[in-house]
């Protein structure tokens, strides 16, 4: 068989890297996405600038982001991930999920924003589409 056509049969997978300050929701949410059929968490941190530079050497296709962070913001995240990759999938997932960062976060460039009281479900559903729609 030729490699091209070996490559196209081949599953492609959605690489994810999620951002969260609580090491309980964060391993919630590695477990959760790696339970994903075609989903493979790349890394995770629990601050901007570990996230930034996780984010910039992972390349991931997905990350899951919240918007208050150690000492620090999501937003800011948001912002130079959207900035230095804007082709990278951008899941705000929020316990402050208010009309103000709601605003903020989708004009900086989320594509979702989502609220971790009811709406923390979400996440697997959105994935998949958005694993459904790479090239």
């Amino acid at each position: 068989m030729n490699e091209l056509a070996h490559a196209a049969t081949v599953p492609s997978t959605t690489h994810v890297f999620v951002v969260e300050d609580s090491e309980l929701i964060r391993e919630r949410l590695v477990s959760m996405l790696a339970g994903l059929s075609g989903v493979q968490v790349v890394g995770h941190a629990d601050n901007a600038a570990d996230a930034i530079a996780g984010i910039l050497a992972g390349k991931p296709d997905v990350v899951v982001l919240d918007v208050k962070l150690k000492a620090s913001s999501g937003i800011e995240v948001l912002q130079t991930i959207k900035h230095r990759m804007p082709a990278t999938a951008v899941i705000m997932l929020t316990n402050y999920a208010t009309k103000e960062y709601r605003r903020k976060c989708l004009e900086a460039g989320a594509e979702y924003f989502l609220d971790k009281t009811n709406e923390f479900e979400q996440l697997r559903p959105i994935i998949a589409q958005l694993k459904r729609n790479e090239p």
